[in-house]
This record gives structure tokens, sequence and C-alpha cells, in this order.
């Protein structure tokens, strides 16, 4: 089992720590039984639900998909290689920290531009020394952009403004300590959702939480790879879920509820017919205005009866 102070380390749009309670209300019997021992998550994003099981159930194995590419290569380097990073990390906020707000700005775009230019030098598919540098002006970035956000422009470049945040913590030391040791039973795979499916089998939990389906046109947070997420996208994970169940696995997934904009709007409920579907409360995290952080309801969606 993990430690209990294992928590994501990134700022994500979407992220699932607010809905902890409604998922861990929600769990299979055969988890707390013990004989769900695996666990997979085919859209890891910030891991807020990950951390959370593994720190709860004993897994024998976890087992985490991403088609970002630099979201697993920072969750590899901190599962292999903590300490280097956390040293890197801890250079570059002091030296962000010691500048004025222009200096910080002009740091944070100099940054960002190295991050852009070095992509199509970094090689993803073998761990090297040039990754902890990589992860740590992905975790630079994510700690001093806007809202946190992770957006990509049409050729993969990220392309969010600077934050201005007065103080911000860049470094948080015991969380990748926690982490790392939270990752020695989990495997960390780049690639489709649907390259989880040798891991899924009815000794296996799993939990989905795709790119949210947007409110309306201004609410989408799809733009998370340059492959936007659409309702193609929804369909075909849906048949995916499917097969998944028909192993036998035990499955849970989250989504947005589109009836918050239009009452009429049953495309889940259609895409989902047959399984269980609970509506629950969460607000909106992010949004440029603050005053439409409201309250929104979210789906989830289980092929079991909650214990």
């Amino acid at each position: 089992m993990a430690t209990p102070t294992a928590r994501p380390f990134l700022k994500w749009a979407g992220g699932k720590a607010q809905l902890l309670d409604a998922f861990a209300a929600r769990v299979p019997r055969e988890l707390a039984e013990g004989t769900l021992p695996v666990f997979v998550e085919p859209f890891m994003g910030g891991g807020a639900v990950y951390f959370h099981f593994n720190s709860t159930f004993a897994f024998r194995e976890c087992h985490l998909f991403d088609i970002n590419e630099d979201l697993v290569l920072a969750y590899t380097v901190v599962k292999n290689d903590a300490p280097a990073l956390i040293e890197y990390l801890r250079d570059v906020e002091d030296e962000f920290l010691s500048k004025d707000d222009s200096g910080r700005r002009d740091y944070y775009y100099a940054v960002r531009d190295t991050f852009n230019r070095e992509k199509q030098e970094i090689d993803f598919t073998g761990y090297g020394d040039a990754w902890v540098e990589r992860a740590g002006r992905f975790i630079f970035l994510n700690r001093t952009c806007f809202n946190g956000l992770y957006r990509v422009n049409s050729r993969g470049g990220f392309n969010v403004p600077f934050g201005r945040y007065k103080k911000p913590k860049i470094l948080h030391e015991e969380v990748l300590r926690a982490d790392s040791l939270a990752f020695r039973n989990t495997t960390i795979h780049l690639g489709d959702f649907t390259q989880a499916e040798p891991y899924i089998a009815e000794d296996t939990f799993v939990y989905f939480d795709p790119p949210y389906r947007p409110l309306n046109r201004t609410s989408s947070f799809t733009q998370y790879s340059k492959n936007r997420f659409s309702d193609e996208e929804q369909r075909r994970l849906a048949e995916f879920y499917a097969r998944c169940g028909a192993k036998g696995a035990k499955l849970m997934l989250s989504n947005s509820d589109p009836r918050n904009a239009d009452p009429e709007d049953g495309f889940f409920d259609d895409l989902y017919a047959g399984y269980r579907i609970d509506r629950v409360p969460a607000r909106r995290a992010i949004n440029c205005d603050g005053t439409k952080r409201g309250e929104v309801r979210e789906i989830i969606v289980m092929n079991y009866r909650p214990a």
C-alpha cells in the first residue's frame, strides 16, 4: 500500500479531489474485500483518484495510461528519480522567486520557449538524463502558468500564459517523495486508453476519467493534447467500457452532465443505458470569470451495485 500522504503534484483542470468522497461511497464491495487486486486508470490526468485509492486499498499492481507525453514523462521521473527532480526544482524555485514581477514573467516565457523547442529533441520512449530537466520545466510551468491549465496549440506547443502569482510554491518536496513511494506498485504507460485492455480482467477495478464533454462552446477543456476528444471519441470509449465489463472487471467512469446546460440532453444516458448512472454535485474549478465558478452536476457510471 502507498503512503496516505501521496497526492497529486500537479494542478490539473478537471482534477477529481473534490469528488473523492463520492467515489469512495460508490466503490464495489469486492474492493474492500481485497478481491480486486489490480487497479487500472486509462486516463491518469492529475492522478487524484489513483493516489487516493492506492493509499486506501492494497492493490497488488496498478497501471496508469495517458496520451500526454509530458505527463507520462513527469510521472516516470517522479517514480524513478525523485531526488534529482527535487534538487532541480529547488534551484528553479530559488532563482524564480528572487526576481521581480517583470523578471519572473521573462523567466516564465523563456522556460516555455525552451520547453516547446526541445519537444522535437526528447525521446519520449527511452528514459534518459534529459527527462529530469524536462519534468522540472513541466512542473514549473504547471505551477506558474495561468490557473494551472494544460493547453496546447495545433502543433502540440504549450501555450498557456503566465499566471502572475505572488509567491507560487514550485517545489513540494514531501509530496514528490510520497508519490515516488506510491508508484512502487505502479506501471506508467504512454498510450491511448484502449491500450489498457490487456491489463483488465475480472480481478480489476477500472476508473475512467476521460476529457469531459464540454457543457457549452466556451467551457471546453478537451484541448489536452493536439487531438480533441470529440463525441465520436466518447462513443469509442463507451464501446471500450462495454468490452471491459464483458471481461468481468468492475468499472467506474465520471464525466460532465449535459443536463446542466440542456435538461433534454441525454447523450450519456443513451450512451451508457443499462448501467447505473449517479449524478453528484461538483464545483467548476476553472473559469476565467470567477462569478461563473458555481456548482454543477457530474455523472458517475458504474457496471455494478455500490457496496
